[in-house]
């Protein structure tokens, strides 16, 4: 799987695309895979304080739940409602679905974040595959 190079990676499996001051977030197609069916997507609010690290939502599937972790500090300012009755959206194609919409504090933040070669090598040393 390639992932995309304009997105930034977290550790935890968080994808985020930023234009600007303002992101997008999801998770990787990676999650998605190891998660299985995802049958509900606990969203945050628009309007929201998000932190870095810190968690702002979740994503239950049929083997487990599993917490999100918000990639960068910043604001909501949309979250995909489709995911409320489709959160099947996400094993389609997860990089394409994405769960908020961010009004970023510190776009510096992204440089900690792993792009999508570092991203790859860590999975393979994640899985050991």
């Amino acid at each position: 799987m390639a992932y995309p190079t304009n997105f930034r990676y977290t550790r935890e499996h968080e994808w985020i695309e930023a234009n600007g001051k303002f992101a997008t977030v999801g998770i990787t197609e990676h999650a998605q895979e190891s998660l299985g069916d995802i049958v509900f997507v606990e969203l945050p609010r628009v309007g929201d304080k998000v932190e870095k690290g810190k968690v702002f939502g979740s994503v239950e599937s049929v083997k487990a739940v599993s917490d999100l972790y918000a990639p960068a500090t910043g604001t909501v300012t949309e979250v995909d409602e489709e995911l409320t009755t489709a959160p099947e959206k996400i094993n389609a194609d997860a990089h394409a679905a994405w769960i908020m919409k961010i009004e970023l504090s510190d776009p510096s933040e992204l440089d900690s974040l792993l792009a999508a070669d570092a991203y790859e090598s860590y999975i393979k040393e994640e899985t050991g595959h």
